[in-house]
């Protein structure tokens, strides 16, 4: 039994198909220039019934200034006219696109997948956010400063010594006092 992929063989031979091909291509040939001298003689017919040949032999020159001005307006008008088929065309060009890209969103194949909730821990979405960049935890309780009860009473004892600010500084200066405050420090032992 043959594979269902496999193509049923041709009923026509391959310099059948090519003699074919060559035909349809010399036809359609043949039609395109049959239609480009039609346009040719149209062309032709409809500016022979819209602009018949000038008689300018044997005019005065107010006469030739009075059919110059006309043309000129003639081309105005022309003009006008073709700067409105040409913004027509534009819209409806745009139209046509836009209506072909409606055509697409409708006629997609794109589905929307249904959303599952997804737990995801704050590591895991800085990682997903920044990628190889983050490399620290979000555990912030671990990048907390641990503080002693003990620091803290000593700080509040030095606050205390102060004192009147003269005695202190008398005490301090020179070499005893700075011997005294490596000694608070716990540095002299």
């Amino acid at each position: 039994m043959p594979p269902r992929d496999a193509k049923p063989k041709s009923k026509i031979s391959a310099s059948r198909k090519l003699s074919l091909k060559i035909l349809l291509l010399s036809r359609a040939m043949e039609d395109l220039e049959r239609e480009k001298a039609e346009r040719d003689e149209e062309k032709v017919r409809y500016l022979g019934e819209k602009l018949p040949p000038l008689q300018m032999s044997g005019l005065q020159l107010d006469e030739l200034q009075k059919i110059c001005k006309q043309l000129h307006a003639r081309i105005d008008t022309v003009d006008e006219e073709r700067y409105d088929y040409e913004a027509k065309v534009l819209k409806n060009n745009k139209d046509i696109h836009e209506l072909k890209l409606k055509i697409q969103d409708l006629g997609g194949k794109f589905k929307k997948p249904a959303l599952r909730k997804v737990r995801v821990s704050a590591d895991e979405m800085m990682r997903a956010l920044l990628g190889s960049k983050h490399k620290g935890s979000m555990d912030l309780r671990a990048n907390l400063k641990s503080v002693k009860k003990e620091d803290i009473k000593q700080e509040k004892v030095l606050t205390t010594e102060v004192g009147d600010w003269r005695k202190n500084v008398e005490a301090m200066s020179g070499m005893e006092g700075r011997k005294k405050m490596f000694d608070a420090a716990g540095g002299g032992q």
